[in-house]
């Protein structure tokens, strides 16, 4: 993914790649495990290796 990302960029400096692939990636990944989760939030953070706190903020 992130080599046809730069592929795609050719020449062209990307900015802000780190914020770009987690806003693609962290939305999905959050709301599979919670859905695996049934919404367990505390359940949720300790398959993530987050604290819950952090994930009530995400």
């Amino acid at each position: 993914m992130v080599r046809q990302y730069f592929a795609m960029l050719g020449d062209e400096m990307p900015t802000d790649l780190y914020e770009l692939i987690l806003k693609q990636v962290e939305e999905p990944l959050l709301s599979v495990v919670l859905e695996k989760t049934r919404g367990n939030q505390t359940k949720c953070a300790q398959i993530l290796g987050l604290n819950r706190g952090t994930l009530r903020k995400k």
